[in-house]
């Protein structure tokens, strides 16, 4: 049986935990898989986002039967390195980070199952390669932006997904172990860059299309995020990792 963490990045979530709570109270049962610990990372909260975690702690360590912890610093450092703290505090045969908001239930773990069973080491949750359900679309101008997005990140990090941005990925523990030591990026562009490293180090990665819907409480400033994530895709293409990433596979492929 594998095991598996979720890790829950939050920030001033104190309007929307209830979501959270309801989503993980209502349990987690799969075949072969057993929950071992649920993570989350409190990015600065300056509200009372942890106390409520705090308040719900035994009650999710009962009904869930796994460890729930919480992390927890003063200052707000980005959703991506949230995600990071969370995901080298696992130890799991995976690791699956998910939004807050729970845009994408819980129930769509199912779709990744097979995959898991496969053994494939990176699963990126997808709302756009015409397979994905959509309950409830982001406005236009959004989805218009976010189109842009993608393809500029495919063509700056030479990484063919469809999604970049999807918050529901998970990543099998040697996947996670090499992948995010090497993370730099703390804010928006943080998927573009872990997708590209598990790429230059070799990882197979499978989209997989999950049922989604908008939260209208994005903390994404476009007209502010949006030139910086360029700036951000650029030094992720010229980093100092990008030739060790490149070299890896090899030296993989030589010690077998």
């Amino acid at each position: 049986m594998k095991s598996l963490s979720f890790v829950i990045p939050i920030y001033n979530e104190s309007k929307r935990l209830h979501k959270t709570f309801e989503a993980l109270q209502g349990g987690f049962s799969f075949s072969g898989i057993k929950l071992e610990k649920v993570i989350f990372v409190d990015d600065g909260s300056i509200d009372n986002t942890k106390d409520k975690i705090k308040r719900q702690k035994l009650k999710l360590k009962q009904i869930l039967k796994a460890k729930i912890e919480v992390i927890s610093y003063p200052i707000n450092r980005g959703k991506g390195y949230a995600v990071k703290q969370g995901m080298l505090a696992s130890d799991s045969d995976y690791t699956l980070f998910f939004d807050a908001d729970m845009s994408t239930p819980l129930s769509e773990f199912s779709k990744l199952m097979p995959h898991i069973q496969k053994q494939v080491d990176v699963l990126v949750g997808t709302r756009k390669n015409g397979h994905s359900t959509v309950v409830k679309h982001q406005p236009l101008y959004r989805e218009l932006l976010g189109r842009g997005f993608t393809l500029i990140s495919q063509l700056i990090l030479n990484t063919w997904v469809t999604d970049f941005t999807c918050g529901f990925k998970a990543f099998s523990r040697t996947a996670k172990n090499e992948i995010f030591p090497l993370a730099q990026i703390e804010r928006w562009s943080y998927d573009s860059e872990i997708l590209y490293l598990g790429r230059m180090l070799g990882y197979k990665l499978q989209e997989v299309p999950v049922l989604w819907k908008n939260d209208e409480g994005t903390k994404v400033n476009l007209l502010k995020d949006i030139p910086k994530t360029l700036i951000d895709l650029i030094s992720i293409r010229l980093s100092k990792y990008t030739v060790q990433s490149m070299v890896r596979p090899f030296v993989k492929r030589l010690a077998v």
